[in-house]
């Protein structure tokens, strides 16, 4: 399970769909995140959560993520690797993350929307592979139109 491993589950206990961050719900959901503060160098996780992570390992995601179930249990959906903007610069990086060719999304909100379009995190890169959830959309998408949240209230944390 993801706690015993060093995960803690997302402080806002939010279950993300696309309708979320103004995406049409035909694209679906990401679920519920638990993130590895060590992996991240996070020291404090409420948000806008910021962390010193500049490192891509492909073995250590720094983030797994769950769809709720209607009982309670939680089924592991996707792998989420993420580096903060500023820690991979400082890095001594030039051009954004890629794993397996594939490139990562640069996430940062908004402030001029009311969705926080960086889910709680400061400035960022990141990328879903959606390993454990078949994605009609693509392996790498954002969002699983296969993945739902209506469980996420009555969903217990792992």
């Amino acid at each position: 399970m993801a706690e015993r491993d060093g995960y803690m589950r997302d402080p806002s206990n939010m279950c993300v769909t696309a309708a979320m961050v103004g995406l049409p719900a035909e694209k679906g959901a990401m679920g519920v995140h638990y993130f590895r503060p060590d992996l991240l160098g996070i020291t404090n996780p409420q948000p806008p959560v910021a962390g010193s992570d500049g490192v891509i390992d492909v073995n250590l995601p720094e983030v797994l993520v769950y769809e709720p179930a209607a009982d309670g249990s939680m089924q592991l959906v996707a792998a989420e690797y993420l580096v903060f903007q500023d820690a991979w610069t400082k890095a001594g990086n030039t051009a954004p993350p890629t794993l397996a060719g594939q490139g990562f999304n640069a996430m940062a909100d908004d402030p001029a929307t009311l969705i926080d379009e960086a889910h709680g995190f400061t400035p960022h890169h990141e990328l879903h592979i959606w390993v454990h959830r078949d994605n009609p959309d693509g392996v790498f998408a954002g969002f699983n139109p296969k993945v739902t949240c209506p469980a996420a209230d009555a969903a217990k944390p792992m």
